[in-house]
């Protein structure tokens, strides 16, 4: 049986963000379609190599004891080296990120079909700086070259790989979601919320996610409900501060909430979603909404409008976004004709059957590159 071997992430279950939970997602998809998948897991501490099952799923569970970004480049060489000792003749590679795009020079030379998927623009992101901007570009140029297929998140990120890469090995492949058709109001209820009576902000708090200009536009009026911001604000971050400082009465800081049930249900009974970013390709944050059916008013970029389409509203500074807010907040009849139209958009294209077949043919055509064959039987 052919094994995918998925590198880059965390591992599963899914409990990190968007990587991790496309790798989960697609993993089972191809284990439903025959594949053997073997998803790689960063464990802290120090400890053996070990291998169990989840879901049907293989777990490589790696050790790795140091934190941050150098952990992370220890825990990826250290996967891509077993790769190298086990792959059988028709394994097939399934990486996400290029961070560590270097090391997928080893699959190149041992003619190991590689698919990598090259997370956006990610070296572009201000927050890095500018050393490790230049690391992480230097990475992307590995893996744009190396990969025998490359995936963008996003038609604008496509664009780009094909003109640094050629348009020959470059696929688009969105991130997916389940859709949210119900789900339960005790969630909402437990944290002091009604059902249909507040606004949802769900991203990282950085200046790129324009969360100071979404609190001030709230703020700058009453709305009648509140806007729950889910995130980690923490007292030693000046931009966070500033956040806090500039939110009005009716903006409650819930922090992060990590548990799946919980967001669904917060999603789902939110009367609007308020997405912020400016940059990155297709956001999970804004395709999980739209799952939900989430009436959705976002920054207006090339790569926001192109996931949400013409069922959001579009805002490009406060003033636009205040009188967004102004005009839909207490009109049901237009927020539920933005929901149907963005949810009916996700149905469309975001959907993880969807994607998962996208993966798969994105990884029979890297095998195909190395002229390798699949031996595993794929139901059709």
């Amino acid at each position: 049986m052919t094994v995918v071997h998925v590198l880059g992430t965390h591992g599963v279950p899914a409990a990190y963000g968007g990587f991790e939970t496309a790798a989960q997602e697609v993993g089972l998809f191809l284990r439903d379609r025959g594949w053997d998948v073997h998803v790689y897991c960063q464990l802290p501490g120090e400890g053996p190599t070990t291998t169990d099952e989840w879901h049907g799923l293989t777990r490589v569970n790696v050790h790795e004891p140091r934190e941050g970004w150098r952990g992370t480049a220890a825990f990826d060489l250290t996967c891509v080296r077993r790769v190298l000792a086990e792959a059988g003749p028709d394994d097939v590679c399934l990486t996400f990120g290029y961070n560590t795009g270097v090391f997928n020079v080893a699959q190149r030379l041992r003619r190991i079909p590689n698919v990598i998927n090259m997370d956006g623009m990610e070296w572009t992101r201000r927050r890095w700086g500018v050393l490790r901007q230049g690391i992480l570009l230097a990475n992307e140029r590995f893996a744009g070259l190396v990969g025998d297929v490359i995936v963008a998140d996003h038609p604008v990120i496509a664009q780009y790989l094909r003109r640094h890469f050629g348009a020959s090995r470059v696929d688009t492949i969105t991130y997916g979601a389940h859709p949210v058709d119900a789900a339960p109001t005790a969630p909402v209820e437990a944290l002091g919320l009604t059902p249909g009576g507040y606004a949802t902000m769900v991203c990282r708090p950085i200046p790129e996610n324009s969360c100071l200009e979404i609190v001030r536009a709230w703020s700058a009026r009453p709305r009648g409900i509140p806007l729950v911001v889910l995130g980690t604000y923490q007292d030693d971050d000046p931009y966070h501060r500033e956040v806090r400082a500039a939110a009005g009465d009716e903006v409650l800081f819930l922090g992060a909430i990590h548990d799946p049930e919980v967001v669904g249900s917060l999603r789902r009974h939110a009367r609007m979603y308020l997405h912020g970013h400016t940059v990155g390709g297709t956001n999970p944050s804004l395709v999980e909404a739209m799952a939900a059916a989430n009436p959705i008013v976002a920054h207006r970029n090339k790569y926001n409008t192109w996931v949400a389409g013409d069922g959001a509203l579009y805002f490009s500074d406060e003033v636009e976004l205040d009188a967004h807010l102004g005009a839909t907040l207490d009109a049901p009849e237009v927020l539920r004709d933005m929901g149907r139209t963005v949810r009916d958009r996700f149905d469309s294209e975001f959907t993880w059957e969807r994607i998962g077949s996208q993966y798969e043919q994105a990884l029979l055509r890297a095998m195909a590159r190395r002229g390798k064959g699949r031996k595993a039987r794929i139901s059709r």
